[in-house]
């Protein structure tokens, strides 16, 4: 789905979606909500994890970025986390007037070699204003099957710090750690305190 759809999704579901935010909709098959909302767990050795050089060389190729900037992301990613046991490279859309919107799609990748499509989207409330399509490399942490990324993972994205170009978010729940690492147009300023959903399949509405 490129930018343009992603964009028009976005805006049908801040047209359609800010009544629905005081009644989010409960647990699918494809995700599970979670109140988790403190600071992911460091894990500082996993060595059935990518190495650092990995990471750097996958998303440095991924964003069309040198090494030395992307490095400079990464390497504070692993000094808070360790190494991941996998990734997800995808490309997304979000906006927001206040209450804001984000849709995006991608592969996950497990070191072990196995690999799932995946689709997210979510709402988020907060002192959030713009808009931006974005390329989005996460590492993944803690994950043992890739069928259970597909679940709810809150996040308060205004913590985020941004390095070289690429601005890193955390987000974590049942022990599982998601460090989205974006890059794109656009503009978002403020505190964004929604959650995001990853499921099998594309939503239309993020609620």
């Amino acid at each position: 789905m490129n930018n343009r759809k992603l964009a028009i999704l976005c805006a049908a579901a801040l047209a359609l979606g800010t009544p629905a935010l005081a009644q989010t909709s409960g647990p699918t098959t494809d995700d599970m909500m979670t109140s988790s909302n403190t600071a992911p767990i460091a894990k500082k050795a996993n060595p059935d994890g990518f190495t650092q050089q990995e990471i750097i060389d996958a998303a440095g190729n991924f964003f069309g970025k040198t090494s030395g900037s992307v490095g400079q992301a990464v390497e504070r990613v692993f000094q808070d986390q360790g190494s991941p046991v996998g990734y997800i490279r995808g490309d997304e859309y979000a906006a927001a007037i206040g209450v804001g919107v984000r849709y995006g799609q991608g592969t996950l990748v497990m070191k072990d070699g196995q690999e799932r499509k995946i689709f997210w989207q979510g709402p988020s409330i907060g002192l959030d204003t713009g808009g931006n399509a974005s390329k989005v490399f996460t590492l993944v942490y803690n994950l043992e099957n890739p069928d259970g990324i597909y679940r709810r993972y809150p996040g308060v994205e205004g913590a985020a710090f941004f390095i070289a170009g690429i601005a890193v978010t955390y987000q974590r729940a049942e022990g599982v750690t998601l460090a989205p690492m974006r890059t794109g147009i656009g503009f978002r300023a403020g505190v964004n305190a929604g959650y995001t959903a990853y499921s099998k399949r594309r939503r239309a509405l993020p609620f």
